[in-house]
């Protein structure tokens, strides 16, 4: 949905666009319109975005935003993505005000999930 000077799209890199598009899907229940062999957009994720093909990752050690996911059950989310080829780069560690993850799909794209749900 636009909205004025609110974020209404994220564009990420993707060297595996395949896979990184299946991961999503299974794991979250995005769907992906793909408009070319190189560029494939992705929606039913709370906000829209895209896919490009590129031989880069973005991650927090290089300066990335973090793109954060909530969950009301954090370990369940983590054993789907584990499920779908995810990656887990930093285990579960408590916060202020909850518990979170880290993790990298198969392109290598660092995402978060967090709950505030303890277990």
């Amino acid at each position: 949905m636009k909205a004025h000077e609110k974020i209404n799209y994220l564009e990420f890199p993707a060297s595996k666009l395949s896979a990184t598009k299946a991961f999503f899907t299974n794991v979250f229940g995005w769907a992906f319109t793909d408009y070319g062999p190189d560029y494939s957009a992705f929606s039913e994720a709370s906000v829209d975005g895209g896919f490009y093909r590129a031989d880069l990752a973005s991650q927090t050690r290089h300066g990335a935003a973090l793109v954060v996911f909530y969950s009301e059950q954090l370990e369940a989310t983590q054993e789907k993505i584990c499920a779908a080829g995810g990656l887990i780069i930093k285990p579960i560690f408590e916060l202020p005000g909850g518990r979170r993850f880290h993790f990298s799909e198969p392109s290598g794209n660092e995402f978060a999930v967090w709950s505030d749900v303890q277990a």
